[in-house]
């Protein structure tokens, strides 16, 4: 079973072009938001704690991209989906599907690496291995 978490947004004026449409980079920041609260959602705690339990220094966006199949504006109350499509050993897809009202307006994908410090030069990130104990979690 896969864990799907569900989140809605209401569209801010600040979220909008002079279109009076959800600027497109905004989406991605709502995204961001979404995994986050897709982890807590799985483990049970939020960003912060997980990133101090694991050890962990984030969970930063490797590759990204968008199907923008109709618009949203201010005021529109947006519902999104967000699941973990897979995990490799230090990295996984996270997948999300904005709604407004039943219409699918987005289809978005994200790559993730969970990374710690390099221990050989410190001031550089690394990929290491995501915990079994977060794997599972999504499973239940």
């Amino acid at each position: 079973m896969t864990l799907i978490n569900r989140r809605e947004v209401t569209v801010e004026w600040g979220d909008c072009d002079p279109a009076g449409i959800v600027f497109y980079p905004r989406y991605f920041a709502m995204f961001d938001t979404s995994t986050a609260a897709l982890f807590a959602a799985a483990l049970g705690y939020k960003k912060f704690e997980m990133l101090s339990r694991f050890g962990i220094i984030g969970i930063p966006m490797v590759d990204t991209g968008a199907k923008f199949l109709h618009p949203s504006r201010f005021g529109d109350v947006i519902t999104i989906e967000s699941h973990i499509a897979g995990f490799r050993r230090t990295s996984f897809n996270v997948q999300h599907r904005v709604l407004r009202e039943e219409t699918l307006a987005i289809e978005a994908h994200e790559t993730r690496v969970w990374a710690g410090r390099d221990p050989e030069t410190p001031e550089r990130i690394k990929g290491v291995a995501i915990p079994d104990e977060v794997k599972e979690a999504f499973s239940r």
